[in-house]
């Protein structure tokens, strides 16, 4: 028999070249109206026992050709437990070999994250007190939901997955909204004494539906578009009027990088226009994070130079510009952790949940 693989679904992205037997050669589709490729999530059905391989075709011209060096492809036969499997990165191609015990199994670039979940996150959370509300709409009418938790002076926000693909910054969420549901913990209730904590989980709702890497519905980067938001970027609009309703103190915007096998920061410390106080403000939450999380590093990560003539529209820029609070960008790797390495899951759905309290506690710290 052969084979079927299909990606009709939310957050899919496959296109099947050809299939022989339990041998498929596939391609990753390019994001909604732009260039941007890396993101894959597929079903395959086929025959328990039986050795699949899986040839995506052409992943050197994909975006991030580096992030195919020493990376696994996640596995799931229950769509909830994502494992690494066999990948190898040859001759400009990416081979997957499995061997399911089930009939159906999936494949993805990283556990993920679809919008059901999305809602059954924001709606647990206010269950137990959060508020939530619709601070805008996507260029396709979705809408842009945030929570919010404490009613303390300082104004912290949180963002992901501006990047739709970057599936590990809901699961960063998803640590953290638990944690802050956590009322009868003293350290949490400290914190919401002292900040008014903003969530705005899932910014790129529409690239999350359409299985995007990067670009939102009308193929923009949302990450640069924050000096002056153009009309096709309203997910940034919304949030800069909702920021300035409120005002920020401190910023997140949560990330994940194809390449670097590394938790890092990329903050407003090292922008020529933040003042002593924004820079020692980074400085001191990045050594509270190195206490908190095992996971995090100051070694690896993004030179100094990194964004060139685009880096002022870069939100973790611009928002710490416009504001004057400290910000950064948390990014987690794709690949697995060097420093927090798992063998079995690689970099996880939990090791993002754990971050995600981990950044709360450095908070705390801080704040």
């Amino acid at each position: 028999m052969n084979l079927t693989v299909s990606s009709d679904f939310d957050g899919g992205n496959i296109e099947a070249v050809s299939v022989s037997g339990m041998q498929a050669d596939l391609r990753i589709r390019k994001d909604s109206h732009a260039g941007w490729s890396q993101w894959f999530y597929f079903r395959v059905e086929g025959e328990a026992g039986q050795p699949l391989t899986l040839t995506i075709k052409d992943v050197a011209a994909c975006s991030y050709p580096n992030g195919w060096d020493n990376y696994s492809a996640r596995v799931s036969e229950d769509s909830e437990i994502w494992r690494q499997c066999d990948t190898r990165y040859e001759n400009g191609d990416l081979i997957i070999s499995y061997t399911p015990s089930a009939s159906s199994v999936w494949f993805a670039y990283f556990a993920p994250y679809g919008l059901s979940q999305h809602d059954e996150l924001l709606h647990r959370a206010a269950g137990v007190g959060a508020k939530l509300d619709i601070i805008g709409h996507s260029t396709e009418g979705r809408p842009i939901s945030r929570l919010r938790f404490g009613s303390g002076p300082k104004k912290v926000w949180f963002l992901g997955r501006q990047h739709s693909g970057e599936t590990m910054a809901s699961w960063w969420m998803e640590g953290a909204v638990a944690h802050l549901m956590k009322t009868g913990d003293p350290a949490v209730a400290e914190l919401l004494s002292k900040a008014a904590i903003y969530l705005v989980p899932l910014v790129n709702i529409d690239g999350a539906f359409h299985g995007n890497l990067r670009a939102n519905a009308a193929g923009l980067d949302l990450n640069r578009q924050w000096h002056i938001p153009p009309d096709n970027a309203p997910e940034v609009a919304a949030i800069l009027k909702a920021m300035d309703d409120t005002g920020v103190d401190f910023m997140m915007d949560v990330h994940g990088d194809e390449a670097i096998p590394h938790v890092f920061m990329d903050g407003c410390d090292i922008d020529v226009k933040s003042t002593p106080a924004q820079k020692k403000g980074c400085q001191d939450y990045y050594a509270a994070l190195l206490e908190a999380s095992p996971a995090f590093q100051t070694t690896y990560g993004y030179p100094p130079n990194f964004g060139g003539d685009d880096a002022p529209t870069i939100c973790a820029r611009a928002v710490p510009r416009r504001y004057g609070c400290v910000g950064m960008t948390l990014e987690m790797p794709f690949k697995d952790s060097l420093d927090a390495p798992d063998p079995e899951q690689g970099w996880s759905p939990q090791a993002s949940a754990d971050l995600g309290v981990a950044c709360l506690k450095a908070l705390n710290e801080v704040i």
